[in-house]
């Protein structure tokens, strides 16, 4: 397990010096291994650096994203809200205009009844009038053919006062001497 108190780096590395005793290492092959092992750290420690501004940048693409999808998830929100707005304010326009058709459909109607009524009462009037007229002419007809008739029996009278044979006359028919 490793105490991570513990840090080392590149330069620790290269400035640790190893106390000497009899029969150690060899010194060259220790500055040797000490050099690559500082290389490594380097290395190891550049990755590190270029692994961590990787790791914030794709934890600011993925904030990014993720704000992205918020606001396209509230978009959508807002455009489904936006939908059923405008349904039912094309509901209550539709339901408005088929109000104001069956409002115009029932004064068109109501006008018309009252047309009707208006030309029954004119061709009530002008029956009225046919009667009249029709009673007048036959009242005018009786009283010519009543005038008819005393003119012709004043003529047959008159005949047979004279003495003249007379034959029984139809009406209508001209009278004969």
């Amino acid at each position: 397990m490793m105490d991570e108190t513990f840090h080392l780096t590149p330069l620790d590395v290269r400035r640790y010096e190893f106390g000497k005793a009899i029969r150690g290492y060899d010194p060259e092959r220790v500055n040797q291994f000490r050099d690559q092992v500082a290389e490594e750290l380097e290395r190891l420690s550049r990755l590190n650096q270029e692994l961590e501004a990787k790791a914030r940048g794709f934890h600011e693409q993925l904030r990014a994203f993720r704000e992205r999808d918020k606001a396209i998830n509230e978009a959508l929100v807002s455009a489904q809200q936006l939908r059923g707005d405008i349904r039912e304010q094309a509901d209550k326009e539709a339901q408005l205009i088929v109000r104001e058709a069956r409002a115009e459909a029932d004064r068109i109607i109501d006008d018309a009844r009252g047309e009707i009524r208006r030309m029954q009462e004119g061709v009530a009037g002008l029956e009225h009038s046919r009667r009249a007229y029709l009673a007048q002419l036959r009242s005018m007809v009786e009283r010519h053919l009543a005038e008819i008739t005393a003119a012709e029996q004043t003529t047959l009278d008159g005949l047979r006062r004279d003495g003249m044979p007379v034959s029984p006359v139809r009406a209508g028919s001209p009278v004969k001497g």
